[in-house]
């Protein structure tokens, strides 16, 4: 017996504030490669935020990514470290899916979004994933989208790997 295919019909928008419990949710599933946040920091995020786009089936949130220009007041030392060896970029703070909507595209889908908004500014797109602990599944992504590492950064439990795709 055939069995049918489930198709999803996507929606992609900006990201709101009335989002924020959901986003919080999906980020909490991409532990610890996503990096643990609380709803404050996931507001702070949106409001510093280039880009910050979520797919949605009907109202539910699937995948998110949030993404920031150079120099604003964000505190991580990931983005830090571009901020001190490049000049223009757009910073992809995080992306995630749903633990049960993972394999289907949707971060594919919403780094396209990211790539052509890259390309409109003329920046470079930037991100890190997580070397320790290991993030196998976000390396393979990454380069499947023309990332190539341009760096290594050790913190004190954590070492990430620093990636560039030229646009």
């Amino acid at each position: 017996m055939l069995k049918e295919k489930q198709v999803i019909e996507l929606i992609i928008r900006e990201l709101e504030n009335s989002d924020i419990p959901a986003i919080w949710k999906i980020n909490e599933e991409g532990l610890p490669g996503t990096g643990k946040v609380s709803e404050d920091e996931i507001a702070n995020l949106l409001n510093y935020s280039e880009l910050s786009l979520g797919a949605f089936d009907e109202n539910e949130l699937l995948g998110i990514v949030i993404c920031l220009l150079p120099r604003t007041e964000y505190g991580s030392l990931n983005y830090a470290w571009f901020n001190k060896n490049y000049q223009d970029f757009l910073y992809v703070d995080r992306v995630a899916v749903t633990t049960n909507s993972r394999n289907k595209k949707i971060g594919s889908l919403l780094y396209e979004k990211v790539i052509a908004h890259a390309q409109k500014l003329e920046y470079p797109v930037a991100a890190e994933v997580s070397l320790k602990p290991p993030n196998p599944d976000s390396i393979r992504f990454h380069k499947r989208h023309g990332f190539a590492e341009v760096g290594v950064l050790h913190h004190e439990k954590k070492s990430v790997t620093m990636m560039l795709r030229n646009s």
